[in-house]
């Protein structure tokens, strides 16, 4: 899977504190009753809100990964909508979007 430079420099240069951030996210996952491609499309939800390119883009690689299809991507962007507003949305759209076509799944 593609990692971002600055995310591999940073877990190279602070091994230890990118282990404890590795195993927090595993125990959140391990914490509740959401399957992973749940968790993943949620994820997404929040990267959206958050309006991290980043994020949007590293977890639309991640949903894609554990199956959800580009239709179910999207409806996740177009849910943000009403919450984010027009300008987040369409900017996290676009993110997802050019992951899609990076991936060949254009919608």
């Amino acid at each position: 899977m593609y990692l971002p430079e600055i995310y591999q420099a940073f877990s190279e240069r602070f091994p230890e504190v990118f282990k404890d951030y590795k195993q927090l996210g595993i125990s959140t996952r391990k914490a509740g009753p959401l399957d992973e491609k749940t968790q993943d499309l949620v994820k997404l939800g929040i990267a959206v809100g958050a309006n991290s390119q980043g994020a949007v883009m590293s977890h639309t690689r991640k949903c894609l990964a554990d199956g959800s299809t580009p239709e179910e991507i999207i409806h996740v962007v177009l849910l943000a909508l009403t919450t984010t507003g027009f300008p987040n949305m369409i900017a996290a759209l676009r993110w997802v979007e050019t992951v899609l076509s990076r991936s060949g799944k254009d919608v």
